[in-house]
């Protein structure tokens, strides 16, 4: 009988290029003479790499590497093991970022989606922030060190499902009372649960990190990031506002249901660059502008109509919660459930002009300024206060996506905002930050916003002509609208 080690040498090749990496490692342990046809394979390795995941966005990574670290991976969450899982962490979590940093990850999303279906993985790898010190269940606990800490709360994003306790709108009934309080404790809701676990529900404790104006400071550009001037990205800042705004966009979808199709449902959907696709126009449309020398040179297509969520706090309730009550600088805010208002808004935005890269920006995108319009999908108190918007997006040094916006009422700038585009430029999941006065005023009010871009077609003549105004944000005139408000 032929022996397979008796076949020639690129024969074997070619049988063994279509196993998959666990069995290739297997393989390779079975004897000396496999484990030399295999150590130092570049060909088979690489072979057997694009077979399972995406090309990695180095052109020529160490292939047999490659596949060890993954196959590792895989083996880890594929365990059952959620203390094995936990002590593989420092150098688990690692290796999943940079598989949604590929240029096309038709692979490597489903491939995460699949294994994140286990709730282990998703208490020893999402849920492991400082936030998950008080909230979550008893599975839930934060990372060992501040920087493994970050590095969940950066995973927790990119998996774009919030983990709370709050029950998914699929599960709502229809003869719910959507106006009904949200219980302080409810269920974990997860397809593979099979019993009932109590939590503390992470939306109170994230609330509290985002109505922190202690946080807001000139250091951290009032926005997602760290307090330390270095335009790095605080993960955790980003973690909590987008447990705040998934809880309060859940709770308006299903008071209004048409408003906006539903965001932030699938595991690692538009997570990676170029995720984007823009949905076909719809209905009788007027001819569409072509795409201007700017649009085609902008690496962040930014040119289109976007959706904005903003949800703020009654300013008395914003000012009780900050400065009532003295708590220690390195302390927390202790975790609240007050209600909130909400405002979606359409977005029409425009490329305006390109500049390069300043000396603090990163060096590999240019700095693009654009302008728009906005203005709010609810009831406008006045209907001349349509919103005008302008804006730039630009890399940080560690290579982030960064946007800053100024909303404009009568030609005066009275809004701002920073954030970061979860994956990267064109990503289909759209920017988290926070919202805040343009005069940095340390009193506020601010509270946290993201937007995603819906379409890539704008329709000719004047942007935003006779659509209702953004309305306020947290001043004044919001008070009394409890149709939106989030319970």
């Amino acid at each position: 009988m032929t022996c397979l080690l008796d076949l020639s040498h690129e024969l074997l090749q070619s049988i063994l290029g279509e196993v998959d990496g666990h069995d290739l490692a297997a393989l390779s342990a079975t004897c000396r003479a496999f484990n030399s046809f295999v150590t130092g394979n570049r060909i088979l390795c690489k072979s057997v790499y694009l077979r399972a995941w995406d090309h990695p966005i180095e052109a020529e990574p160490c292939w047999e590497t490659s596949v060890r670290n993954l196959v590792a991976l895989q083996k880890i969450l594929e365990s059952d093991d959620l203390e094995t899982k936990r002590e593989s962490f420092h150098w688990a979590a690692p290796l999943i970022t940079p598989l949604l940093t590929v240029k096309n990850c038709s692979r490597n999303a489903p491939f995460l989606a699949d294994l994140f279906k286990s709730q282990k993985n998703i208490d020893a790898f999402l849920a492991s922030s400082s936030l998950f010190e008080n909230a979550g269940n008893l599975t839930q606990q934060p990372a060992a060190t501040p920087e493994l800490r970050q590095l969940a709360a950066k995973l927790h994003c990119l998996y774009g499902v919030p983990i709370d306790c709050q029950i998914p709108p699929m599960l709502v009934q229809d003869d719910s009372d959507d106006n009904s309080p949200s219980p302080s404790y409810s269920v974990l809701w997860h397809p593979e649960a099979t019993t009932e676990s109590v939590q503390i529900p992470t939306n109170n404790y994230a609330r509290a990190v985002v109505y922190d104006l202690r946080r807001y400071t000139e250091e951290s550009l009032w926005g997602p990031f760290k307090s330390d001037g270095s335009q790095d990205v605080d993960w955790e800042k980003v973690e909590a506002i987008m447990l705040v705004l998934g809880y309060n966009m859940r709770l308006f979808n299903r008071r209004a249901p048409h408003v906006f199709e539903p965001v932030w449902e699938k595991p690692f959907d538009g997570a990676s660059p170029n995720s984007y696709v823009s949905a076909k126009p719809t209905g009788i449309m007027r001819e569409l502008s072509p795409p201007g020398d700017l649009d085609l040179q902008d690496p962040y297509g930014i040119t289109g109509e976007w959706m904005r969520v903003v949800c703020f706090l009654d300013y008395h309730d914003l000012f009780s919660f900050n400065f009532l009550h003295s708590v220690p600088a390195d302390q927390p805010r202790d975790p609240i459930n007050t209600r909130e208002a909400i405002r979606i808004i359409r977005l029409k935005l425009r490329v305006s002009a390109i500049e390069p890269p300043g000396p603090e920006d990163g060096q590999d995108y240019p700095v693009v300024s654009f302008t728009g319009t906005s203005w709010s999908l609810h009831a406008s108190w006045d209907a001349n206060a349509n919103s005008r918007i302008r804006g730039t997006v630009r890399q940080t040094p560690k290579g982030e996506i960064r946007w800053t916006t100024f909303s404009i009422f009568h030609s005066e700038e009275r809004w701002r905002s920073e954030g970061i585009q979860i994956g990267g430029p064109r990503s289909g999941r759209g920017v988290l930050g926070n919202w805040f006065d343009k005069d940095f005023d340390r009193h506020g009010p601010a509270g946290p916003t993201a937007f995603w871009k819906v379409s890539d077609y704008i329709e000719d003549g004047k942007d935003g002509e006779g659509e209702q105004s953004e309305g306020s944000l947290g001043d004044e005139e919001s008070e009394g609208d409890t149709e939106y408000m989030s319970d």
